[in-house]
């Protein structure tokens, strides 16, 4: 693998340089823009919020891959470069004390926490950020094993709270509207839950005698699955939710005919939407059900569904 005695490099060190070449820049290169950076597993987003940690997750990837590259890089010319020979001492020459070198791979890894420590700091304070100026504001209770949502301000027409609260037979349906600053606050009273609708990318507890928040636009319609990040107990596996994300138009109708006392489910058929939730369902809460059948029973195992 030396150079040749006339000095021109040998073909295959040429090509491992060429190889570590385009191991960094094959990455790089297939994202035109940041919206196009690879997601490593990440589904796409669907707030700004969830967009700006998408692309620091993707970045931060990148920058890691084209360091180990690196390192795996000077790792093989190393082994390679200065591997025993016949008829070689039984050590290469020691070097010692370079400081020219002992500085070069103190401060790189430095600069590089020091970027992505950075970056790091000015997304979560975009993230955290909450203008004070939201147009809906929305209440999380959870509670074991399940949620109520309940829309702050909001009355129907004998005066109670416009809420959705899930049981074991129906799966809350949060109804919100896109393109709207949306303020959520969230408590629980009993155990620490976690509210995680997976595109946004984030998820934020549940606490007792607390009160979090956090403030998102949502910019796609659609039906999102949404989850409890906690283990807070025997159901916490069940513990689901649907976030449900419709038009401003749609939202405001649907709204009014909350306001005028139909349900989650009547005033979401009257929009045209599923009036149930369609990404999970309701699972079976009775630990009978649960058992493995006796051999020969004849049951099915689908735990008491029909």
């Amino acid at each position: 693998m030396a150079r040749s005695p006339s000095g021109v490099t040998s073909p295959a060190r040429r090509a491992a340089r060429l190889a570590a070449v385009l191991a960094i820049a094959v990455p790089l290169l297939a994202a035109c823009s940041l919206d196009d950076l690879p997601r490593f597993g990440w589904p796409r987003g669907v707030t700004p919020q969830a967009e700006k940690m998408r692309v620091l997750w993707s970045s931060s990837a990148i920058a890691g891959l084209v360091v180990g590259v690196l390192v795996w890089g000077l790792i093989f010319w190393a082994v390679l470069r200065y591997r025993r020979r016949a008829g070689a001492p039984d050590l290469p020459p020691q070097v010692t004390h370079n400081l020219p070198i002992e500085i070069l791979y103190t401060v790189i890894p430095f600069l590089i926490i020091s970027v992505l420590f950075y970056y790091t700091a000015v997304d979560e304070s975009f993230v955290d950020h909450e203008t004070g100026k939201a147009d809906l504001q929305v209440s999380v209770v959870g509670f074991r094993w399940n949620w109520k949502f309940g829309y702050v301000g909001e009355r129907d027409n004998q005066n109670r709270f416009i809420e959705t609260v899930g049981s074991s037979d129906q799966i809350p349906v949060l109804v919100l509207p896109v393109n709207k600053k949306i303020l959520f606050t969230e408590t629980s009273p009993d155990v620490i839950h976690s509210f995680f609708v997976p595109e946004f990318l984030f998820k934020r507890d549940v606490i007792p005698g607390r009160t979090n928040s956090f403030e998102v636009t949502v910019n796609r319609t659609g039906a999102f699955v949404g989850r409890c990040a906690e283990f807070c107990g025997t159901y916490h596996s069940m513990m689901n939710f649907e976030m449900r994300a419709v038009s401003t138009s749609d939202f405001a109708r649907w709204l009014a005919d909350r306001r005028q006392g139909m349900s989650t489910p009547d005033a979401l058929r009257d929009i045209g939407q599923a009036p149930y939730a369609i990404t999970t369902h309701p699972f079976a809460t009775d630990r009978g059900n649960l058992a493995a059948p006796a051999a020969g029973s004849g049951s099915s195992g689908n735990g008491g569904q029909p």
